[in-house]
């Protein structure tokens, strides 16, 4: 016979400002196999859990029901409490009595308080059939990838890197550097984002530990924590990188001149054979096959005749190289909407209605006008600017319903700049609210209107069209309720931002959760928020969701100390809670293996039965609920425990106390 105690935590007024306490530890002490129940005002303080650990060792207690919030605060508090005081942790079970019953009937005490002694009585149930476990070890690839060559994702490389670890950077475009290479200025201070960025990217490129995979891309992740083989796809750029000493002949010579800049956002052109900027890392130019006209039509050549290392010979290179790691780093950061995106705004149609990103590179000195405010229409200078916020952020009804967070701070930034470029020019910021949340943005925001004379309008504007050589706004000012009606020469879209493109399908290879909008979810928004549901792969940056460059770095560094810690040891610590297979009742049907989510069941083709890897199985119990013979459960889950857990939690007596 099991002795179980029970120990009920008031939570301050949490639970005890609802659930009678007293009568709980009455009607449970009550229970079949309960030798002990008490309660105390906070369980996980020091004194809570030297006072769980007496009543273990004063008597012999077998087993532990804590009756408290929710287990993903403090399940590992009380286990590790119980493993001191000699009581294996997993005879240790959480009974969520605030949220499942203290919170939802805060105006209902005694319908709580019937409900907590149920749940209570039904966690006592699975108790009593726990079997104790053992943690299981599994040795671990001392390696790092991370994917993106973002600011996000130099900085995690970067971390991983100096703490010794050997580092894959993965980067799907021929340089790193990401969105805040192309920027022109970073607020609220005014770097230069090449001034700050560019010393990581080489200090990336000429890292011992770190490998730059420049123009590449995942293509399959299989293996577990500590234990993974990433498949990374190397495409062609028909330029050999190892001969390739980035000198830019080819790109003089190429005949190729009207391609729209991805660098650029399209506001300036590139040849087929280039390199994205001049502070690339790498800085090796690649060929675009579907421009390239002796890919395409077997002509021109030239620029293998020209180059003067010999590396051009229009050969497809591309390869599959197979890495493996321990741990991997989402940080594919973000894109911005087009403005062939907004009817009511052109639709991409008025060449003088341009997105923030696009207006990034007129203000660069590196751009296309070398930082000179032209209009892409006439080249014309222009004396007034409509910069336009929330463009598909916070629409639910026919965009996004988030707010993309960092369009309030650029935009005031950029009409900022703009007043620098055009001193007797005019900047016109409609906005719905300005949401400055940063270290210095509140001061920054204000600089630009008192300083810079920014005029600010309240309002969303609800139409933008061409009328000769100008673009008309039309839109309401909600603070003075007067139509406003603007004739100017440009107009900036702070359109939303929105997940990289082949998010979902990296997602689906790393198996990790997306929310509804694409980005990558997190295991816990705000406990392990750089975390994911499955163990070893972490997320860092605007993967997760928007995020300015403060933010982005900063999570960056967590998720690397994250990945850091992880492949500390020589062998990884795994909870026990996974699923297992009765051999002699498996019919080898193989319905676990197509509905486990992580890919850790299969049947093996020698025994035709179905094995568990414990290194990758996350414990969700999918295996289990689809096996029609019985021959999968769930470790300390097992179908006559389940039924009588539920049996107990619908007992009359249990819930009427």
């Amino acid at each position: 016979m099991a002795r179980i105690g029970v120990f009920v935590c008031h939570c301050g007024l949490n639970i005890a400002g609802t659930v009678d306490v007293k009568r709980v530890v009455a009607e449970v002490g009550k229970l079949p196999d309960v030798a002990h129940a008490e309660d105390y005002i906070f369980m996980c303080s020091d004194p809570g859990q030297l006072m769980v650990q007496a009543r273990i060792r004063e008597m012999g207690l077998q087993g532990l029901v804590m009756a408290n919030c929710s287990p993903t605060l403090h399940e590992k508090t009380f286990r590790r409490a119980a493993e001191v005081a000699g009581l294996n942790p997993y005879l240790v079970e959480v009974a969520n009595i605030r949220e499942a019953a203290a919170w939802p009937h805060q105006k209902q005490p005694e319908e709580a308080t019937r409900k907590a002694i149920a749940i209570i009585a039904s966690t006592v149930e699975k108790v009593k059939q726990n079997i104790s476990l053992h943690t299981i070890k599994v040795p671990v690839t001392k390696s790092v990838m991370v994917i993106g060559g973002g600011v996000a994702g130099i900085q995690a490389a970067l971390d991983c890197a100096d703490a010794g670890l050997q580092v894959h950077l993965v980067e799907r475009r021929s340089s790193i550097g990401g969105v805040m290479a192309s920027l022109s200025e970073t607020f609220p201070t005014l770097d230069c984002p090449q001034c700050i960025l560019t010393p990581k990217m080489t200090q990336a490129g000429k890292h011992d530990r770190i490998r730059i995979h420049a123009y590449s891309e995942v293509e399959e992740v299989t293996g577990f924590v500590g234990n993974f083989k990433a498949k990374v796809r190397h495409k062609a750029t028909y330029i050999d990188w190892k001969k390739c000493t980035g000198c830019g002949v080819c790109m003089t010579v190429c005949p190729t001149k009207k391609i729209p800049s991805e660098y650029d956002s399209g506001m300036a052109d590139r040849t087929a054979a280039y390199i994205p900027f001049p502070q690339a890392v790498p800085n090796r130019a690649v060929i675009d096959a579907e421009h390239c006209l002796y890919l395409t039509k077997g002509k021109c050549g030239i620029c293998a005749k020209k180059c003067p290392a010999g590396a051009i010979h229009y050969q497809d290179n591309a390869s599959v190289e197979e890495l493996e790691v321990g741990a991997i780093i989402a940080a594919t950061g973000l894109e911005v909407m087009g403005t062939e995106e907004f009817g009511e705004y052109g639709a991409g149609s008025i060449p003088d209605v341009v997105t923030g990103l696009q207006f990034e590179r007129l203000l660069a000195p590196s751009g296309p006008t070398k930082g000179k405010v032209l209009r892409p229409s006439d080249g014309k200078e222009p004396k007034e600017v409509a910069f336009l916020q929330c463009i598909g952020s916070r629409d639910p009804e026919n965009y996004n319903a988030y707010c993309s967070k960092v369009c309030c701070m650029y935009t005031g930034k950029q009409a900022m700049l703009y007043k620098h470029a055009v001193h007797d020019g005019q900047a016109y910021v409609f906005y719905i609210d300005i949401r400055s949340d940063g270290k210095g943005y509140e001061e920054f925001i204000q600089r630009a209107m008192e300083e810079e004379r920014v005029l600010y309008l309240r309002g969303k504007v609800s139409k933008v069209f061409q009328d000769g050589d100008r673009v008309v706004v039309w839109a309401v000012d909600t603070l003075t309720q007067r139509w406003v009606e603007l004739r100017v020469d440009m107009v900036v879209l702070a359109t939303a931002s929105r997940p990289s493109k082949g998010v979902k399908e990296l997602a689906q290879k790393l198996r990790i959760a997306t929310d509804e909008h694409g980005w990558l979810k997190e295991a816990h928004l705000k406990l392990q928020p750089v975390e994911t549901l499955t163990a070893g792969i972490y997320i860092a940056g605007a993967a997760q969701f928007v995020k300015d460059i403060t933010d982005t770095v900063a999570q960056a560094s967590g998720a690397a100390a994250k990945a850091i810690a992880l492949l500390s040891k020589d062998f990884l610590e795994r909870a026990p809670l996974i699923a297992c297979v009765d051999q002699d009742l498996c019919v080898g049907c193989g319905n676990c293996e197509r509905f486990c989510a992580y890919g850790a069941i299969a049947v093996d083709p020698v025994t035709g039965k179905a094995a568990v890897n414990e290194g990758l199985c996350e414990g969700c119990g999918g295996c289990a609920a689809h096996c029609p013979s019985g021959a999968a459960t769930l470790t300390n889950y097992g179908k006559k425990q389940v039924f009588d857990m539920i049996t107990a939690l619908l007992s009359e007596g249990a819930v009427q106390g």
